[in-house]
């Protein structure tokens, strides 16, 4: 299920957008500042943002530098018809695409699922992720560590892809579960996750009980804390 953050202060406007998001099969977390907007991008990992580019606290394009500065994820502006012309700066800064108020539900739906493709699209067209010392070739399937094979299983793999996709990104246990499983192990549950952690940290980690790669968040669950290059 793909996971939408949606930043409109507009009470009335979020409500329908966030119910027609919900139907459509949509994941939603609304926030109505910057502030709110920012922790809630800081602890949840979203593969689209939806931005108000008037807010209380600030503005969109803050957000869209904030966000586009952690990851590569999608960013959909919400403009009033006497800002378009600010619309140019919102795509030089990195958004993806805008739509102007007063729009139709069809439409953002429609562009929401454009962004939505484009991501997908993304995340699978980088064939090699290299982080340190460590090289994950999705086209393979394999995981090179100083350029010699380590044996990953099917699920050390999901969880080794999924880091190195949310590079610098706070990841919640239960969203690290949800990503690797995807509901058909029900089994899995955070005890094995910690299993499976400290199993990929013997296998990629230089000293697996000094990590630098996989780091623990107390509290709140792990994060790759090393850059990661596409090719």
């Amino acid at each position: 299920m793909n996971k939408i953050l949606l930043v409109e202060d507009d009470e009335a406007l979020g409500l329908a957008i966030e119910f027609s998001l919900k139907n459509e099969g949509y994941e939603v977390i609304r926030a109505t500042s910057v502030k709110e907007a920012k922790y809630q991008f800081d602890h949840n990992t979203f593969d689209l943002s939806i931005l108000d580019i008037g807010l209380p606290d600030g503005n969109g394009y803050d957000l869209c530098l904030h966000f586009k500065n952690q990851n590569n994820t999608s960013v959909i502006f919400l403009t009033a018809l006497d800002e378009e012309a600010n619309v140019v700066m919102g795509l030089d800064i990195g958004g993806d695409d805008y739509i102007t108020k007063p729009f139709r539900v069809k439409e953002l739906m429609s562009r929401v699922k454009v962004q939505l493709r484009k991501q997908a699209h993304l995340e699978t067209s980088s064939m090699v992720l290299t982080s340190e010392n460590i090289k994950l070739d999705l086209n393979l399937i394999k995981c090179y560590k100083n350029q010699e094979s380590v044996p990953l299983t099917n699920l050390e793999y999901k969880l080794l892809l999924t880091f190195m996709t949310n590079a610098h990104k706070a990841l919640k246990r239960d969203e690290l579960l949800q990503k690797i499983t995807n509901g058909d192990d029900a089994f899995f549950d955070e005890n094995t996750l910690s299993v499976y952690i400290r199993r990929l940290r013997d296998k990629v980690e230089d000293d697996h009980k000094n990590p630098q790669l996989i780091v623990t968040l107390r509290g709140l669950g792990y994060r790759w804390s090393k850059d990661v290059s596409s090719e």
